[in-house]
């Protein structure tokens, strides 16, 4: 049965996407919003002395990616005195974001086996929180859950111990920040090649044209039948 899509040849297609005009400053833009935002400093700036894109703070992506790395490596005490230093406000303003550090730090405590020492700090930093708000007593239930298991794999929530636990709280931690600095918590890049491949998706219900099927080289490839 004779396929009932259009056919488009790598010339004509070509041609059409020739006709589409994209300013190199425009790409110059998201290539560079992509670099602050996910905290690339020295490709930052080698790229903003190459392309000579607008200039940027280098020492607030500094300091933010201080903020993540001490997240990430679960010195938390640390994590908080730091965005306080860069801005006292982003604490104060987002109760969830404190929330979630504090639970971090006690998540911490149980990893290294300070029992009392959680325990303290469960009733007195977060409990008077989970008062306040269901869903925050909710988390420290299932925080303090986990000393009930001495072998923590077994553990229903043995996920709060993972690595991406913390990574899911610096992420968090890194879009607040970005907030406070005007910025776009998320790169526009990724939003953007999430576009493309909707509408290659569904383009491909209509048409055989040459399109992108790896993204990390962006070569047009041939229709196959």
């Amino acid at each position: 049965m004779a396929s009932s899509k259009k056919l488009i040849s790598r010339e004509e297609w070509e041609k059409r996407l020739n006709n589409v005009k994209i300013r190199k400053e425009d790409t110059n833009k998201l290539v560079m919003n992509f670099l602050v935002t996910e905290g690339y400093v020295e490709a930052a700036e080698k790229f903003r002395m190459e392309s000579g894109t607008h200039h940027i703070d280098l020492a607030t992506i500094t300091d933010r990616m201080a903020v993540k790395k001490a997240v990430q490596c679960g010195n938390v005490e640390d994590a908080i005195e730091k965005i306080n230093d860069l801005n006292p406000e982003i604490l104060d303003t987002n109760p969830q974001l404190f929330f979630q550090l504090q639970q971090q730090r006690l998540i911490e405590l149980i990893r290294n086996g300070k029992v009392e020492e959680a325990l303290e700090f469960a009733q007195e930093e977060l409990a008077p929180r989970g008062e306040e708000n269901q869903s925050f007593l909710e988390e420290l239930e299932r925080t303090i859950s986990l000393l009930v298991f001495e072998d923590t794999s077994n553990c229903p929530v043995g996920e709060l111990l993972d690595i991406s636990q913390r990574l899911k709280t610096a992420t968090e931690v890194n879009a607040a920040v970005l907030t406070s600095q005007s910025h776009e918590k998320d790169p526009k890049l990724p939003s953007l090649l999430k576009m493309l491949i909707w509408a290659q998706n569904q383009l491909d219900k209509k048409a055989a044209y040459p399109c992108i099927n790896d993204l990390s080289n962006a070569r047009l490839e041939d229709p196959t039948f």
